[in-house]
């Protein structure tokens, strides 16, 4: 029976009643066109997403290479015991242009840190994101500067985005401590030390699950004046969703500058589905559903050119996705700790 005679038959049974009946009647007909939806949105989930987190990588992914010896190594999991005390993951999209002022900046700054403090230790792993341009040489030239123990490039065969970028180095750390750091370097490298003081309150050590999330709300008037109506409207639009959806208390959930304990790094990026711009949100969303700590420290921040992010498109993309986020969370299609790792 099609729809418009469903509606048909419904009116048909209405004439004669009272408007009670009526009432009730089409009261029941919409529950059950509801209730119509609801499934075939749940079969339309189940089918077209995978249960699991894409957690595979190809034998060459697997390795770091050291240009000095020209040998292979395999990467570190983050389950194993800390080895130093911070680990920097840098996603590198075709930034052959950018990576360079991002990385001459941090590495002056982590190597003058461990100059005035010799229990201080890093490393910095490049995840190149299946880029077509030189970034991969740029990364490799900063490995044969300092040495593959202090940079490690992860090259990627083809591009999975930003949020499986993160994931894989994250997977693949060393330190006590995680931070998320973008390739363009537009947030200040020595806030860091913000988050640090931060997540220290936190937690009292790698084993505690807590992170904090480097925040740009405080600059949110400056940008509103500066952006286009239409793009204002989109932004206020993300934020609405993402609060109404997934994560509350966080004003700016999108800021590529977070600090993770080791514990909760490792969790995290083990539960994470989304491997696009929306993966922000779903770390976030599965913290505060683990009952993390999770705090917000305000950043210095500066737009640069050159950003892969398309305003409309990737904002209408972000919002699909976090829908989804929370429908298929909603619908047991994704369970958060699924794949809860065993840290030693």
């Amino acid at each position: 029976m099609s729809l418009i005679a469903v509606l048909e038959w419904a009116v048909s049974c209405a004439v004669g009643d009272t408007i009670w009946e009526t009432t009730v009647r089409l009261s029941g007909l919409l529950g059950a066109l509801f209730l119509l939806l609801l499934f075939l949105l749940f079969v339309f989930l189940s089918v077209t997403s995978a249960r699991e987190p894409d957690l595979y990588r190809s034998s060459s992914e697997k390795n770091f290479k050291d240009p000095k010896t020209g040998e292979s190594a395999p990467f570190p999991s983050v389950t194993d015991r800390p080895s130093l005390y911070l680990s920097l993951i840098v996603p590198a999209y075709k930034e052959q242009d950018r990576l360079p002022v991002m990385m001459d900046e941090t590495m002056a700054y982590l190597e003058k840190r461990q100059y005035q403090d010799s229990g201080f230790t890093y490393e910095v792993i490049i995840v190149n994101d299946g880029s077509t341009d030189n970034t991969s040489d740029v990364a490799l030239g900063y490995v044969t500067k300092y040495g593959a123990d202090k940079v490690r490039l992860l090259e990627f065969t083809h591009n999975r985005g930003k949020g499986g970028a993160v994931r894989e180095g994250c997977l693949s750390c060393r330190g006590e401590r995680v931070l998320m750091v973008d390739a363009d370097g537009a947030t200040k490298i020595s806030d860091v030390e913000r988050l640090e003081e931060a997540l220290s309150k936190l937690a009292k050590d790698h084993t505690v699950p807590a992170l904090v999330v480097g925040s740009r709300a405080h600059l949110q008037e400056q940008a509103v004046a500066e952006r286009s109506f239409f793009r204002n409207i989109l932004m206020y639009g993300f934020h609405l969703l993402v609060y109404v959806l997934c994560v509350r208390g966080v004003g700016d959930t999108q800021c590529g500058f977070k600090l993770f304990t080791r514990s909760a790094a490792a969790t995290l990026f083990t539960s994470m589905h989304i491997n696009r711009w929306a993966f922000d949100v779903e770390v976030l969303y599965i913290a505060q559903q683990l009952g993390m700590p999770v705090d917000e420290v305000a950043v210095n921040w500066k737009e640069i050119e050159g950003s892969k992010l398309v305003p409309v498109w990737s904002w209408l993309q972000m919002g699909r996705d976090i829908l989804f986020i929370r429908l298929r969370y909603t619908f047991g299609i994704w369970r958060i700790g699924s794949n809860k790792p065993k840290q030693q």
